[in-house]
C-alpha cells in the first residue's frame, strides 16, 4: 500500500475506531457467520438462539488481518465447513469479495489473494492452510443482505 493510503488507514483508526468482536458459540456446529461490517446483524445472530446452532458469528473488516483470522479459525476448528457471508461490505476494503476470491483463486507467490480489488490484501498464513479452506469450507454468498430473516431463509442452513 502506498504512503497515503497507510496515512488514511491510521486516521481513520484514530477517528473510527471499529471493535473487532466474535461471539463464539456451539464447538460442535458446522457452521460460522461472518456479517462483515454489520455490527446490528452480528448482534441478531448473538443475541437470539441462532448463536447455539453455529460455530462463531464475528465481522470480517479488513482483507488482510481478518481473512488471516478466519483461516486460522478453520484451521483449528475442523468441525466447521460453512461459513455464511452476509451484511454490508466494508467499504473501500472489500473484504468479503477478497474472502471469496482467495477461495476461487488462492494467492500468489507474493501472498496477495488473486483477483482481489481490495487495496492492500496480503496473507500471512501459510498455503497449506489456505489449501485446506479452500478444499474443505463452503462459502455462502450473502453479501449485502442484512435482513437477519432472509440470511436464515435464504442460507437454507437454519
Amino acid at each position: 500500500m502506498n504512503a497515503i493510503g497507510e496515512a488514511i488507514g491510521e486516521i481513520c483508526k484514530l477517528i473510527l475506531p471499529i471493535n473487532e468482536e466474535y461471539y463464539l458459540g456451539n464447538s460442535n456446529s458446522a457452521i460460522a457467520v461472518c456479517t462483515l461490517s454489520s455490527i446490528n446483524l452480528l448482534k441478531n445472530f448473538t443475541n437470539s438462539e441462532i448463536l447455539n446452532k453455529i460455530s462463531i458469528a464475528g465481522r470480517l473488516l479488513s482483507e488482510n488481518k481478518g481473512i488471516d483470522s478466519i483461516i486460522k479459525y478453520v484451521n483449528k476448528n475442523p468441525q466447521v465447513s460453512t461459513i455464511i457471508v452476509c451484511g454490508k461490505e466494508v467499504w473501500g476494503h472489500k473484504s468479503g469479495h477478497s474472502l471469496f476470491e482467495l477461495h476461487k483463486n488462492g494467492i500468489d507467490q507474493n501472498n496477495r489473494i488473486i483477483n482481489s480489488t481490495s487495496p492492500d490484501p496480503y496473507l500471512t498464513v501459510s498455503e497449506l492452510e489456505i489449501k485446506y479452506f479452500q478444499d474443505k469450507i463452503n462459502l455462502v454468498n450473502l453479501i449485502n443482505e442484512t435482513k437477519f430473516e432472509l440470511i436464515l431463509e435464504k442460507s437454507g442452513i437454519f
